[in-house]
């Protein structure tokens, strides 16, 4: 059984509905024409870029959607804004809606939205203090170890990235700590790693932090990082704004995918995340695109039940509704 340690003040609700929002939303009355408004719950990251991008490009305007980006510390966190009603969609890791399938709350996920490389660098990886001492993956075993989100993708594939290279999973200590607070926390010495996206990967490993692995590229090549979600109960009640969301996401991850645009991607990373310029021209994007892979998803689900994480599969025919 692995050891599972929070580390300071976790926030119990992570969607902040009355807090900080990025929206193209115009003000109600006369001015707002026919556009229908809608909450979507992201994380505050670089991948977040395809979504503002999208909006700023008047994409899904053009869809006749007016959207407000609410920050998120992960998917499961956004699951019950979701069942509420407090939110239409959510980006997120696809643990939430495995759990909440599970549960048969009516979670559903639409669509891709970003996946790791199968080569090369990656998007995520575990990056350890340089005081540390940690070089590899097996030497994580028995350490502390910081993941947005416990349970989810990032302690999974560390641990069958410690285990493939001859550690013991069982013997790390996950430690919870929201992505924007790893630099401090390993400054600290509070943990000795963390698994993070880009812009912290970068940031990390240019102020002397130690490169460990790509967890995802070591253990599940390609695999999804983030997914679109939604509930059952909004697919019926709401067909018309799913599939207009849908056409606005395919749409969206086309243009941030292609290279002709990617100035433009950078720049809603400078628009939204407080990074240095440089930082915001160099990081790591991901692959975008909308089509699941559903292969990779079970195979994830298999490797979290093996590591305990899950005790049952999620029914993948029930909670997979690609649109």
């Amino acid at each position: 059984m692995k050891k599972v340690f929070t580390l300071g003040l976790i926030a119990s609700v992570a969607i902040a509905l009355a807090g900080c929002t990025d929206s193209d939303a115009t003000p109600s009355g006369e001015d707002s024409g026919e556009l229908r408004q809608v909450r979507v719950a992201a994380l505050p990251i670089t991948e977040t870029a395809a979504l503002w991008g999208g909006m700023k490009a008047g994409i899904f305007e053009k869809h006749g959607l007016s959207v407000e980006v609410l920050p998120a510390q992960g998917g499961a966190q956004a699951i019950p804004a979701l069942i509420n009603g407090d939110i239409d969609f959510a980006i997120g890791q696809p643990f939430g809606p495995f759990r909440a399938d599970l549960q048969d709350l009516g979670v559903v996920i639409i669509g891709n939205y970003a996946s790791s490389y199968a080569e090369g660098d990656d998007i995520n990886a575990v990056v350890a203090s340089a005081k540390s001492g940690i070089t590899r993956p097996a030497e994580l075993a028995g350490k502390r170890v910081a993941v947005n989100s416990l349970g989810a993708a990032g302690d999974v594939t560390i641990m069958a990235a410690v285990e493939k290279d001859g550690g013991d999973p069982s013997t790390i200590k996950f430690v919870e700590v929201a992505f924007p607070d790893v630099p401090a926390q390993l400054e600290a010495d509070n943990i000795d790693a963390a698994w993070v996206p880009e812009p912290f990967v970068t940031q990390l490993r240019n102020r002397g932090d130690t490169f460990v692995v790509a967890p995802y590229q070591a253990v599940a090549p390609g695999l999804a990082t983030l997914t679109a979600i939604t509930t059952k109960e909004q697919m019926d009640s709401e067909a018309e704004l799913v599939a207009d969301f849908t056409a606005a996401m395919k749409e969206t991850l086309a243009w941030a995918q292609d290279s002709a645009n990617e100035a433009a991607v950078r720049q809603a990373i400078k628009d939204n995340l407080e990074l240095p310029e440089p930082v915001a021209d160099s990081v790591k994007l991901p692959r975008f695109g909308w089509e699941l892979d559903r292969a990779s998803l079970e195979s994830l689900a298999t490797l979290a039940g093996k590591y305990k994480v899950l005790d049952q599969q999620p029914n993948f025919d029930r909670l997979i509704q690609q649109q």
